[in-house]
């Protein structure tokens, strides 16, 4: 049986009342409870049934306070606070057309009602109908002026629309309205971060927690404004509040995840990725950072499999299609590669980074043309796109086209990510670009590897032949003794040295910039530079090459700096990739190889028998020393076909397919910069290094007449 309410209906509606007002519904549903009856007695008892539903509500219960509604109408049609709660109800479910039919009976109802008008506003704008959604805003506010929440949905609603400048006037007005708006906070922080004003952004953000502290979203964007700054460790504390707050917000696991991915430790990146998925399996953005995640881990079929999901997900999401096209590069895909990437420019035509890869794939199977066009039309989307600049101007060079590509290539110093940048500031006198050198002080000056410096050193003696009283090279330890011997040079020093006597000098340039400078052309090329081995040294190596039974020397290099960017290309897998030289009767090996391979030289199979000088040599002028006592070099890219060549020997190079140094250029067989002394081998499309060794092993018989 129902205790009744009467005379105590009042008293009892004000205790539950303020039970909700303090967020404590389960309390405030267990006094209700006993006294609600069944219809038809349910006239009196609207008001009661109507605090319940609330209470419903507060305790998650959607479906009791429906019904308890539909009770509060079925006594009163006319009852406007059980439309209002029901519309409340059917917008927070998502069913927006029953939410919409209630907002408009109750505001036939209450005509006067602004948060009604205001929330009917909310739904429309929810359902796409944005012009109907602006005039409901427009009208609260004819009305209420001061309708904080009809500014706040109206900014909202621009702010979809990139109509930004009256989002924000919309925001500050919500805020005006009421300075304790922490929604008008954020959305105006949100609004201000979309226009790159941050110091601005993160001020409304912390606007907003002062007033909010517990305000998950506002944490998380603020996390966002942290990262886009730099402000790593900033950033994670202010996301994982965020979480603290609401461990299931899949946007600030999904920007945990990014923040982890920027602070390098990327497992736990992946970790945060894949909690995401859990709980939001459809969620684009978290498969395709995924995905990044898993590229940065090497653990590529997977990464793979996330931008696919990514993809499928999200068609328009064009980096997924780029980072998939990587993926498949990296594993040997490049025919779908390419195919991935003419998706991505087919959604995006001015996709800068997608048209860079498309040339730099057609590069690779010798279709020049369409690689110069490709990153051509790279930098028509982003005029600043350093690495395109870049690859333009080597691949030019590559062509032959020397006073284009060389002048391209100065575009190293624009760029921050190359030594280069800092080479401007760190030197105390100006750059030289051509001006006459007569009686002028030079100071070279060593940016790139010890190859360029080998091959671009021949510019030494051009420039001293212009009328330079000085010239001075600063250079790293192993090239110091060889170019005090190269004409040209008049002192060798260090870089630190060279940096603090900089402003002594008139001038620096690098050597690889000279030819820029000069004009060179493929038919004006310098000769290599001169260089005449010690003779001491020559006499000391020459006893170590005595022991070696009679027959042709050749010298073999197979493994390149490790640290170079194409090394897994450019060098040989292992020694052993060298065994059919092996078969050349009377032939005796001699091992230049330094670093990377030595401990394979150091202990060679008993088929490969050869005498490894490499760990025992200083620098390049123990190197020269040998070379000139040898009747043929065998290497792969490195800087010792430069010193080989240079000395005039003869020096066979093997070049990989991919990544090709530009100054091979393309298809030739011997180089301009090295007449006469270098013949190149380069690998054909898909073709193993066991092949290109048995076209240089035939060569070598074919040369030694055996």
């Amino acid at each position: 049986m129902t205790t009744p309410l009467a005379p105590a209906l009042d008293d009892l509606l004000r205790e539950a009342n303020a039970l909700c007002e303090t967020h404590r519904f389960a309390d405030a549903l267990a006094l209700l409870d006993p006294h609600i009856g069944q219809p038809p007695d349910d006239a009196a008892l609207v008001p009661a049934l109507h605090l319940l539903a609330l209470s419903a509500m507060g305790t998650g219960d959607a479906a009791r306070a429906q019904a308890l509604w539909m009770r509060c109408l079925a006594a009163k049609a006319d009852f406007a606070q059980a439309y209002s709660g029901l519309a409340a109800l059917f917008a927070a479910l998502g069913v927006l057309d029953q939410a919409q039919a209630l907002y408009e009976r109750l505001l036939s109802l209450t005509p006067a009602d602004a948060d009604a008008r205001s929330n009917l506003g909310v739904v429309l704008q929810r359902q796409a109908r944005h012009a109907e959604a602006e005039a409901a805003f427009r009208t609260v506010l004819a009305q209420c002026p001061n309708h904080a929440d009809a500014h706040y949905n109206l900014g909202l609603l621009m702010q979809g629309q990139g109509r930004r400048a009256e989002a924000e006037v919309a925001f500050r007005a919500a805020i005006a309205a009421n300075a304790r708006h922490a929604k008008a906070h954020n959305g105006l922080g949100t609004l201000l971060q979309e226009q790159a004003r941050g110091d601005e952004a993160a001020e409304a953000f912390r606007q907003a927690l002062l007033i909010q502290p517990q305000y998950p979203e506002a944490l998380n964007n603020l996390a966002t404004l942290l990262k886009a700054s730099g402000k790593l460790a900033e950033a994670e504390l202010a996301v994982r509040l965020a979480l603290q707050i609401r461990p299931t917000f899949v946007d600030a696991l999904n920007n945990l995840g990014c923040v982890l991915t920027d602070l390098k430790r990327v497992p736990e990146a992946e970790a945060a990725f894949r909690q995401v998925l859990v709980l939001a399996p459809n969620h684009a953005e978290a498969h395709y950072n995924l995905g990044v995640a898993l590229h940065t881990l090497e653990r590529l079929p997977e990464a793979e499999a996330a931008y696919r999901e990514a993809l499928r997900r999200l068609p328009g999401r064009v980096e997924a299609y780029n980072n998939l096209a990587c993926v498949l590069t990296a594993l040997g895909r490049r025919g779908e590669a390419l195919d991935v990437l003419h998706e991505a420019v087919a959604v995006r035509p001015d996709f800068a980074e997608a048209h860079f890869n498309i040339a730099s794939l057609v590069k690779e199977y010798g279709r020049l043309d369409e690689a110069e066009a490709g990153y051509r039309r790279a930098l028509a989307a982003n005029p600043d796109y350093g690495d395109a600049k870049f690859r333009l101007a080597t691949l030019l060079i590559s062509m032959g086209r020397f006073e284009e590509g060389f002048a391209r290539y100065e575009c190293r110093y624009t760029m921050p990510g190359f030594v280069h940048h800092a080479t401007q500031r760190l030197l105390q006198c100006p750059a030289w670009r051509g001006e006459p050198l007569a009686g002028k002080s030079l100071l070279l000056w060593q940016e790139d590897g010890l190859g360029d410096m080998l091959q671009f050193g021949r510019y030494a003696r051009v420039l001293k032949a212009q009328g330079a009283a000085h010239v001075a090279f600063a250079c790293q330890p192993p090239l110091h003794r060889l170019f005090r011997g190269v004409d040209g040079i008049d002192a060798v020093i260090d870089h630190e040295a060279g940096a603090a006597v900089a402003a002594q000098f008139d001038c620096w340039v690098s050597p690889i910039s000279v030819p820029h400078h000069l004009g060179t052309t493929l038919q004006t090329i310098p000769a290599p530079l001169a260089y005449t081995p010690e003779p001491a040294l020559v006499e000391h190596w020459g006893a170590r090459l005595a022991t070696l039974a009679p027959g042709p020397r050749i010298g073999i290099v197979w493994k390149g700096n490790p640290k170079h960017f194409n090394d897994a290309h450019r060098s040989l897998p292992t020694l052993a990739a060298l065994a059919p030289l092996w078969n050349l009767p009377g032939v005796q090996f001699v091992s230049l190889q330094k670093g990377q391979g030595e401990d394979e030289a150091q202990h060679p199979p008993a088929s490969l028998p050869l005498l490894h000088l490499g760990s025992d040599v200083g620098d390049f002028v123990d190197t020269a020393a040998i070379i000139a006592q040898l009747d043929l070099v065998i290497c792969v890219d490195t800087s010792t076909a430069h010193l080989a060549a240079s000395l005039g020997k003869p020096c066979w190079v093997l070049l990989p397919q991919y990544d090709l140094d530009w100054r091979w250029m393309h298809e030739r067989e011997d180089s301009p910069w090295y007449p006469g002394t270098m013949r190149l081998f380069r690998q054909r499309m898909n073709e193993a290094w066991s092949a290109v060794v048995e076209r240089v092993r035939a060569a070598c018989a074919e040369r030694l007449c055996i």
